[in-house]
């Protein structure tokens, strides 16, 4: 009588799990992005929480607006100021752009010469009516792309609203529910929460410093610094090859006006001093300073790791991917340290 019951209910438990699952079921990745986002940003929720004395709400609020500010403002102004300039856009910087590169003639150092006659017939293989399109149709799908990733940032703030409100209930809920020990759910959302938390907050340090760095450069050549800094700072979040998206095009428009030195001034800059310096040396020590100051126990990241999970995450699931896939990573990995664990003290 007893088994009957416990599978009546286990099928009862399943059923409603399935419809919530299925009434969700268009907001699931949302969902899941922004329980992430409240558990990375959790520790600026419990400095707001001591602030406002206690107020969930209220801290909840200021914690949302914190990621708005970071996350929503500036992709809304580089939306904005990008389709307005899009309206004015000429295409025949593009195509005169081309052309001049096409026809430059250039001269290889004596070492490498004999892979000139390579190179100009690699230049003169670029098809500019094709690139002109492609751009022409990407430009024409910005703002139907923006709108949609606009959306989800919507959505993904409200439920991280909630997230901080109810956060902690949820939290000690699951404790209860499910059929493991207390210390054994916290062992695994605590690993989860400090990798996100670093993985998180250096991002966001990355993002700030390389894009103020680029926008630097670009001020001094008469450019939007602020528009530029926020598409670089993006852009660097795509492994290997992020940066190039935004100063490879400013660098090349720059030679083909005739600034040669421009160009190569903007392409040295960024390359020494943001991909090598600030990567090399600065990012490091900011995930130091991440570890010890801004989560509760410090954690071991394994770099390439992170590395792979964010290009597997990125690959996978688009944007949300940088998030998700340490997160998925680090979820399995908790996994395996809680099953070593569990293991051992059933040999004690």
């Amino acid at each position: 009588m007893v088994n009957n019951s416990r599978i009546f209910f286990g099928i009862f438990v399943f059923f409603a799990i399935s419809l919530v699952i299925y009434l969700f079921k268009p907001f699931l990745l949302n969902i899941f992005i922004a329980a992430l986002l409240a558990v990375a940003t959790s520790n600026i929720n419990v400095k707001f929480l001591e602030l406002t004395k206690n107020s969930k709400t209220l801290s909840a609020a200021l914690t949302t607006a914190v990621l708005f500010l970071l996350f929503i403002a500036p992709f809304i102004y580089a939306v904005i100021e990008l389709t307005r300039q899009a309206a004015g856009f000429n295409m025949n910087n593009v195509t005169n752009t081309i052309d001049y590169i096409k026809n430059y003639d250039f001269a290889l150092p004596a070492s490498i010469d004999f892979l000139e006659p390579k190179f100009k017939e690699l230049i003169a293989n670029i098809d500019i009516k094709a690139i002109s399109t492609k751009i022409i149709s990407n430009l024409a799908n910005i703002g139907k792309l923006s709108a949609k990733f606009l959306t989800d940032m919507v959505i993904i703030v409200v439920f991280v609203f909630f997230s901080f409100v109810y956060g902690n209930d949820l939290v000690s809920y699951l404790k209860e529910a499910l059929p493991m020990q207390k210390e054994d759910t916290q062992f695994i959302l605590s690993e989860v929460a400090n990798v996100m938390s670093v993985v998180f907050f250096s991002i966001i340090a990355n993002m700030i410093l390389q894009g103020f760095l680029f926008a630097i450069i670009t001020m001094i050549f008469g450019y939007n610094g602020f528009l530029t800094g926020i598409i670089f700072g993006f852009s660097s979040l795509i492994p290997v090859v992020g940066g190039l998206l935004a100063w490879g095009p400013i660098s090349l428009y720059e030679f083909a006006n005739g600034n040669t030195m421009g160009a190569i001034t903007i392409a040295l800059y960024t390359i020494i001093m943001i991909s090598i310096v600030a990567d090399t040396f600065l990012k490091p020590l900011i995930i130091k300073f991440i570890n010890d100051r801004l989560v509760e126990i410090p954690t071991k990241i394994n770099e390439l790791l992170i590395f792979f999970a964010m290009i597997a995450g990125i690959t996978t699931f688009g944007f949300w991917g940088i998030i998700l896939g340490p997160a998925i990573v680090t979820f399995f990995l908790s996994t395996i340290k809680l099953y070593v664990l569990l293991k051992e003290r059933s040999f004690v």
